[in-house]
């Protein structure tokens, strides 16, 4: 089959190669000249597992293309997928100008009957949108073509978008119509084999769909860091917790794991945008609200537990930070903890002495100019004469540490760690003090 790809991001390139890979001839168009430069080469210019090889390998089949051209995109493609970006606006509203704009650009050049999708995250009633602005410049043009408009939301997690897009546990189809329904089905045929993971539902549902999936994430995530701050007053230890909690089938371990909160190109906009949505059809959500309030409120524990044990005062003193990227196995730095830390570190008047095994050129790139962070090539040289070392993010070459060189590096033996991925008895045996997250 024909597929153009509109945008590529992680959504965009990550759904063009997984097509291609399996057999389709797939063009992904992009605004930017030197992404695409880049990307017709094989060089893939973000972290993410497995994608730079199935990248290369689709380009060296003659199945994979990039181009900057949108009127080629369209011309080419007999399915049209939407997958630009849809970043907040101050009010925390889903900025759809560059949805709208892509919906512009096919109307324009629209010749033959397409189906287009949409695959960026988005509110309710965008495809209603998409549909009418392609219509209202087909009839500026005089052209009768037939088309249709799917939502198709993603449900991809950074560092593992490849194997979740190859092996999905569902497929959700926005359509309202049959014959769109069943050109999907065939679509999606190669990753849908060995039991039906379509879900066919209308367009409003569909986008509703991602949304509460992600802020269904985020609460869980929410909640226990909530129940961890309540733990640590009590006296208990929230691991155990989710322990006895998480054997429960009804909530299960995923998700539950407490921490300095959530991050990155999802969650964060999507509470925001279904807050947003709400207000908007003057519904109260304060569970919404409050699952974000929350999550703020996490993201300044860190620093709360430094100045503890350092003082108010942090003028002088080095502070070495392992992890930057808001999870393992991405260099995404979006609304990362890790930045929440450091720049209310650097306003304490204290150094950053930071390590991370993907995301340092991220870093570079975000805070270039920044003379209080030291970017350090590994983990020990991070903790070279620093007052404490705290944890962002749990890669895991941090689970197994040389505790006795760290003991050497560090001017004060202190850990606090915002992923609580040692063991606190371990650690203190080591001769650390040890401060985590929900545990006394």
């Amino acid at each position: 089959m024909k597929v153009t790809v509109v945008g590529t991001g992680y959504v965009g390139l990550v759904t063009g190669a997984c097509l291609a890979q399996v057999g389709n001839q797939v063009l992904c168009v992009d605004v930017d000249a030197d992404k695409v430069a880049r990307l017709q080469t094989g060089d893939v210019p973000i972290h993410e597992p497995d994608l730079p090889a199935m990248v290369q390998e689709g380009i060296a089949g003659g199945r994979l293309r990039f181009t900057t051209e949108v009127a080629e995109g369209v011309t080419h493609g007999d399915f049209l997928f939407i997958a630009v970006g849809t970043p907040p606006d101050e009010d925390g509203s889903a900025d759809l100008r560059h949805v709208l704009a892509v919906a512009g650009d096919i109307g324009r050049h629209l010749q033959r009957p397409v189906t287009v999708i949409n695959k960026s995250t988005v509110p309710v009633g965008t495809a209603e949108k998409v549909r009418a602005r392609i219509a209202a410049v087909l009839q500026d043009r005089a052209a009768d073509i037939v088309f249709d408009v799917v939502s198709n939301p993603e449900f991809l997690k950074e560092g593992a978008a490849v194997a979740d897009f190859m092996k999905p546990d569902r497929i959700i189809i926005g359509v309202d119509n049959v014959a769109a329904a069943e050109r999907m089905r065939v679509l999606y045929a190669p990753f849908n084999r060995n039991h039906d993971r379509l879900i066919i539902m209308d367009p409003p549902s569909a986008e509703l769909t991602k949304y509460a999936a992600n802020v269904m994430l985020a609460t869980k995530i929410s909640l226990m860091n909530e129940l961890a701050g309540l733990a640590e007053r009590m006296g208990a230890d929230i691991e155990q917790v989710r322990r006895g909690i998480g054997a429960d089938p009804r909530i299960g371990y995923d998700f539950i794991y407490p921490g300095c909160g959530y991050g990155g190109s999802c969650f964060p906009k999507d509470v925001r945008a279904l807050e947003h949505s709400a207000r908007q059809y003057d519904f109260d959500a304060p569970l919404l609200a409050a699952v974000e309030k929350v999550n703020d409120r996490q993201k300044g524990l860190l620093e709360q537990k430094v100045v503890s044990a350092l003082g108010e005062d942090l003028t002088g003193k080095t502070i070495a930070v392992w992890g930057l990227a808001f999870k393992p196995n991405t260099d995404d730095m979006r609304e990362a903890p890790s930045r929440v830390l450091m720049e209310a570190l650097w306003r304490r008047g204290a150094q950053v002495q930071a390590y991370d095994p993907v995301a340092m050129e991220e870093a570079r790139r975000i805070y270039g100019g920044e003379h209080a962070l030291r970017l350090c090539s590994d983990p020990y040289m991070a903790c070279e004469g620093a007052e404490a070392l705290v944890i962002c993010t749990e890669w895991q070459q941090f689970r197994s540490p040389d505790f006795v060189q760290m003991h050497s590096l560090l001017r004060r033996s202190l850990i606090v760690d915002g992923r609580n991925i040692y063991d606190p008895a371990v650690v203190r045996a080591e001769g650390f003090a040890y401060h985590a997250i929900g545990r006394p």
